[in-house]
């Protein structure tokens, strides 16, 4: 190694006497007798005539494992003022010490001790350089220590990987891998991690696969961390398949192997694949953690499988698993998207610590079930609390919550606190103008703050268009949404569905050419409804479920009672994207949401709520006739969409008619 200037003298190294709290998360008395222990060590050391560098290696590390780096460099000090030659031992501790507390200017002074008393070429001071040089100054300081030491190992080139990972540069991280590999350098399981990590950034698959086959070389694939770390940078690299068949292959497996398969088919939308994985881990009698639950709830955060999401709840209560914020927020997500809102304020109320994803979570889901108002109470409430920082989430859950309870006023008072709009609270404040009728005030807003050609933010104008059958403007919107997206099925839907209300069938037909020309799809429309833990299916106009006769029959029977009892006006599917040519030939009991809620109130006990999810906006005569349903049946009917949950419940419906 190139040698540094020798002009640094023992005497210059400074004395560290700042001794900052720690916290042992241990009763006091522990830690006094940790500290008693300590005073007693540097008492016996201090009397001892001519202490070896053993003893003050001890101390030194006792200070670091005690989490005192500071205290290390001051015993430190004292050594050299004594005269005590450090060893081999003394060096990488220090240095470790000063890489702790910050401290580049004590580091380099014991780099100079290293050439000094001769341990320039120790690996473990050279490795203790590598990693002080890499955190404290750059990563091309710490290269230059590795390139100009007379011996290095495999452990030092992996720290120096490591280190190009945290500065952000995976490509030079493999290609320290790589020399390694050139050079025949002995490859541990420590490199395979580094390796397989760096791989995850680069998302190479190619590269993934070679690092696996290294591993087998090696035999380290089945070593608990490498497999693990494998299956992370499989699933980082989108294959699935490949983390797949490793887990399935593995000897043993710890939560850290179930929890990152898990995730991995969460990430990949294979929920009851998930959830199956989770049920097999608990039957291996392994005990998951936060991690784990927060990372399969996902997966019950939809209606069909809202019975799992309230199962695992029950079980963590059962044995005794942490519901620290960070799950308790999980569940409240979870209930909230799955259509259960009580439960997710149960989940609320219960915490003892809230942060601001709590209160977000909480004022988004009550907007989302048509609750706007209680959502903006919520708000005020969480205001009152010093400690919470209003972040760009938070105001955007509140601005849909003054877009459901259809607040202008309130709206416009948060936008303004905001410093840094984005394009989501822009779109926010558009829909709520545009749902208040206001368009020309929402036309002002949208040139102010040049949107005019954001997709969204017409898309959030034609909603107010359909509420309030602001048909020529609408149909200007929906022309330029073809303009803007030309390859976007659904822009052709809402085009066709202009056409159809006003009954230009020709030029309905004429788009569908066009469409089919393109070779677009659109989508159809699809609902779904879960039944003794199966899904049922409907399409529109299906009559392929076995009790398709029943399922028709009891929509019959409830659009005869509705016409008896004066409803069944038929309100517009303009602008939505429901395919209303689609339905065209068939009739409204053939619509799939229709079919869905049928089989729900014929399989279903009495009184028991019917939850249903649909792919597309529920459409408006499927709306008004629910709400009829609701109070005819009554029970409470929830249809879930893409844009919110509706409650029917006794003729009314959450949404205020505003879907």
């Amino acid at each position: 190694m190139a040698a540094l200037p020798s002009s640094i003298h023992v005497h210059l190294l400074l004395p560290i006497y700042k001794d900052e709290p720690v916290s042992f998360n241990k009763p006091k008395f522990r830690y006094r007798a940790i500290v008693n222990k300590l005073d007693l060590a540097h008492k016996v050391v201090d009397e001892i005539p001519q202490p070896k560098a053993y003893a003050w290696n001890q101390l030194i590390q006792t200070h670091l494992s005690s989490n005192h780096p500071h205290n290390a460099l001051s015993v430190y000090h004292g050594m050299m003022l004594r005269g005590i030659r450090p060893d081999h031992h003394t060096l990488p501790r220090v240095l470790t010490a000063s890489r702790l507390c910050s401290n580049l200017a004590f580091g380099k002074q014991v780099h100079a001790h290293a050439f000094k008393f001769g341990f320039s070429s120790d690996l473990y001071v050279i490795t203790a350089l590598i990693e002080l040089y890499g955190r404290l100054h750059a990563v091309e300081t710490a290269k230059w220590v590795l390139d100009n030491a007379p011996t290095s190992n495999s452990v030092a080139r992996t720290i120096l990987a490591k280190l190009y990972l945290v500065d952000n540069k995976p490509h030079l991280a493999i290609e320290i891998f790589n020399q390694m590999l050139r050079f025949k350098a002995d490859i541990d399981p420590v490199a395979l991690v580094t390796a397989a990590g760096t791989c995850s950034l680069l998302k190479s698959l190619h590269q993934a696969r070679k690092v696996h086959q290294i591993a087998r070389e090696c035999g380290l694939e089945f070593h608990l961390l490498v497999s693990n770390s494998l299956m992370k940078m499989y699933i980082a690299c989108d294959s699935l398949e490949e983390a797949r068949s490793l887990f399935d292959a593995m000897p043993s497996r710890d939560l850290i192997s179930w929890t990152e398969m898990i995730q991995g088919h969460v990430k990949n939308g294979g929920y009851n694949e998930a959830l199956k994985l989770f049920r097999l881990m608990t039957k291996a009698r392994i005990k998951p953690d936060s991690l784990t639950v927060t990372s399969i709830l996902p997966a019950c955060a939809r209606v069909p499988a809202h019975k799992q999401g309230k199962e695992l709840h029950a079980y963590l209560f059962r044995n005794g698993i942490d519901m620290n914020p960070t799950v308790q927020n999980a569940f409240m997500d979870m209930y909230v998207k799955s259509g259960f809102i009580e439960l997710a304020s149960n989940v609320f109320t219960s915490m003892v610590e809230r942060d601001i994803i709590s209160w977000t979570i909480m004022i988004l889901g009550y907007s989302l079930h048509g609750q706007g108002a209680q959502g903006l109470g919520l708000f005020l409430e969480m205001e009152q609390d010093p400690s919470l920082e209003i972040d760009e989430f938070t105001y955007a859950a509140v601005l849909h919550a003054c877009v459901t309870a259809c607040r202008v006023d309130v709206g416009m008072s948060y936008f303004d606190r905001i410093k840094a709009p984005t394009v989501t609270h822009c779109v926010l404040m558009v829909a709520l103008l545009a749902h208040a009728g206001l368009f020309n005030d929402a036309r002002t807003f949208i040139k102010e703050h040049q949107i005019e050609n954001r997709v969204e933010v017409l898309r959030a104008l034609l909603d107010g268009c359909r509420i309030h059958q602001q048909v020529t403007m609408g149909k200007r919107i929906v022309e330029q949404l073809c303009e803007l997206e030309p390859l976007n099925a659904e822009n052709y839907v809402l085009l066709s569905n202009w056409y159809a209300e006003n009954a230009k069938w020709d030029m309905v037909d004429k788009l569908k050419t066009t469409i089919k020309d393109m070779g677009l799809k659109p989508k159809r429309a699809y609902s779904w409804i879960e039944f003794r833990n199966k899904v049922h299916v409907f399409g529109t106009g299906d009559v392929s479920h076995p009790r398709s006769e029943m399922i028709h029959w009891k929509l019959q029977h409830l659009m005869k009672k509705m016409e008896e009892e004066g409803g069944g006006d038929r309100p517009s599917s303009i602008f939505t994207f429901h395919d209303v040519d689609e339905e065209r030939e068939c009739i409204l009991i053939g619509h799939c949401e229709m079919l869905a809620i049928s089989f729900g109130l014929i399989s279903t006990r009495e009184r028991a709520t019917v939850r249903v999810t649909k792919n597309l906006r529920v459409c408006g005569s499927c709306h008004d006739f629910t709400k009829a349903i609701s109070k005819i049946v009554q029970r409470e009917i929830i249809i879930k969409d893409p844009n919110c949950f509706h409650h029917f419940k006794n003729g009314h419906c959450s949404c205020g008619d505003l879907w």
